[in-house]
């Protein structure tokens, strides 16, 4: 079966986005695929430096920090899911790190995100989670990836902790997103 990665860009462990990726895990783990949360939100890290490094030091960043750890499993997995809470419209800083360093990182490599499954799913109070996940989702097309879609956008209605409970819509589109990566991921292997 195949490898999913969740992301979690969101400072709050244990929040609405955790929550939300692990929905989406929680039912590609039924269907009988392994599933991993990674803990990036809270994390420090810096964004690219544009330093041209990762062009001679292939899948490895000059900047010596947690996305050295991270890189290796994104490209480990066959799928990943990527959830940022909703900040002004935006990606967590720690989430728009995570995409340019490891976009170069991928294309130096002779694109080694191809071909993967990708989704973007973001937590939001009001408005803006629809930038947010299309500034994921841009990550994954530049990238070669295919982005499955659900039965609404990929996000919730969530400020205080625990609202994405509450949010019936956006529970059952975690869920059925987690479904439809387990099902590509069946059709493309």
């Amino acid at each position: 079966m195949g490898k999913i990665l969740a992301i979690n860009g969101s400072p709050r462990k244990g929040g609405n986005t955790e929550r939300m990726l692990n929905e989406v895990l929680s039912a590609a783990a039924g269907a009988g695929h392994e599933t991993e949360l990674y803990q990036a939100g809270g994390r420090a890290v810096r964004g690219c430096l544009a330093c041209g490094s990762c062009e001679t030091n292939l899948g490895r960043c000059a900047t010596d920090d947690w996305v050295n750890e991270l890189y290796p499993k994104m490209k480990a997995a066959d799928a990943l899911v990527i959830g940022s809470p909703t900040y002004c419209a935006d990606l967590t800083p720690e989430i728009k790190a995570i995409l340019d360093r490891c976009c170069f990182l991928a294309m130096n490599e002779g694109r080694s995100l191809s071909r993967k499954i990708g989704a973007g799913v973001s937590a939001v109070r009001r408005a803006g989670s629809i930038h947010a996940i299309d500034s994921i989702n841009h990550f994954f097309l530049v990238n070669d990836m295919v982005v499955p879609g659900s039965v609404y956008w990929a996000m919730s209605v969530a400020l205080e902790p625990g609202d994405y409970s509450g949010d019936g819509e956006g529970v059952e589109t975690m869920r059925r997103l987690g479904e439809n990566i387990a099902w590509l991921l069946e059709k493309l292997k």
